[in-house]
């Protein structure tokens, strides 16, 4: 059954957004891009702008002069490729800052995004219905007020900055080129400021109710928390499950061990600790074997089978089985006990040997 959005109530894992980010789905808000570019539409306009309209203005000098790219009837077309290089040499530095303000109002949303999933084919976004679908979906139509609402709040703003100017445009046909492109510069300044101030509380704002719909959109329901964390931690079935062979293959290898014990201490039924130590080797006895019930029967059955001796001493037993793992060595506080129970076991083999 299809879960609704009203179960969703749980906050979005890393997990899930790491997902949704290799998916190329991010918060992107549009009017940060605006902002970006209009700053730098201002730069080009206010800082580049002049000394750009003197190479233009150079150049334009050249190519109204016949005499510069022409001679004898003939065209100089190495001074026609000069005058375009210089001409596109011009506006090489705008373009730049264009590309430039462009992503960076991507990656300092976003950083650098990698969707790699959306990197193949898929032939259902070529259905018109579902491109029909979007474009009339309610994010769409949002997203079409929204630009129209500030389409409409930047012309306001403009307009109520040009109001107290516009007594003094009949004045500015009297003044020379100098005042005359101050005036402008001066005009385009305040005109940047107000409609750029403008753009920024817009694009924090558009900045943030994309966040919060982002977030809304990625959240998760009780069931889908539980699923995640399952999926995280390996599920329990399975991690039982090789548990259950780790612990075959253990009492496999254990019980190959055996054999190669030099006795083993038992309880006498219920435990059962196969301890190995070799004469003049550096080291404690270690435990090659332990087991407890059924496990310790076995023990003792493939140990009688090897001609291994068995002695009882059932607190020393319950005191290896219980502090000592299979492979190490015995702990300092057994070793009194356990060098009597060896020196026994080893005059006990000299003796049979003797005889």
């Amino acid at each position: 059954m299809a879960e609704d959005d009203s179960s969703k109530t749980e906050e979005p894992s890393g997990r899930k957004l790491s997902r949704a980010r290799a998916q190329g789905q991010v918060i992107q808000s549009r009017e940060v891009n605006s902002l970006f570019m209009l700053s730098a539409g201002a730069v080009v306009v206010l800082l580049l702008a002049p000394p750009l309209a003197g190479k233009l203005n150079a150049a334009l000098a050249r190519f109204l002069d016949p005499a510069s790219l022409m001679s004898g009837g003939e065209v100089l077309w190495e001074a026609v490729f000069s005058l375009m290089r210089q001409i596109a040499g011009a506006f090489i530095l705008p373009v730049v800052v264009f590309v430039v303000a462009a992503i960076a109002g991507s990656v300092m949303q976003t950083g650098f995004v990698l969707a790699t999933e959306k990197l193949g084919f898929d032939l259902s976004r070529l259905s018109p219905l579902k491109g029909l679908k979007r474009i009339f979906s309610a994010h769409s139509v949002i997203e079409f007020l929204k630009s129209a609402a500030k389409v409409g709040v930047v012309m306001s703003i403009t307009a109520w900055l040009m109001m107290p100017e516009l007594g003094r445009l009949p004045a500015l046909t009297s003044l020379g080129a100098a005042a005359l492109a101050a005036e402008l510069h001066h005009l385009l300044l305040r005109l940047a400021i107000g409609v750029m101030s403008l753009v920024a509380v817009l694009a924090l704002l558009d900045y943030g109710y994309q966040r919060f719909a982002y977030l809304k959109s990625m959240r998760m329901s009780k069931q889908e928390v539980k699923e995640e964390h399952k999926q995280a931690e390996g599920d329990p079935m399975v991690k039982a499950r090789l548990r259950q062979i780790r612990m075959e293959r253990t009492r496999k290898r254990m019980m190959a061990a055996v054999p190669t014990a030099s006795v083993v201490v038992t309880n006498p039924t219920h435990y059962a600790v196969a301890l190995k130590y070799e004469m003049g080797e550096k080291g404690a006895p270690t435990v090659v074997a332990k087991g407890a019930d059924l496990i310790a029967q076995k023990i003792r059955e493939i140990a009688e089978e090897n001609d291994v001796p068995l002695v009882e001493n059932p607190p020393l037993a319950r005191a290896l089985y219980a502090s000592v793992e299979i492979d190490q060595e015995i702990p300092p506080e057994h070793y009194r006990a356990v060098a009597e129970i060896i020196s026994y076991v080893f005059r006990l083999k000299g003796k049979l040997k003797r005889r």
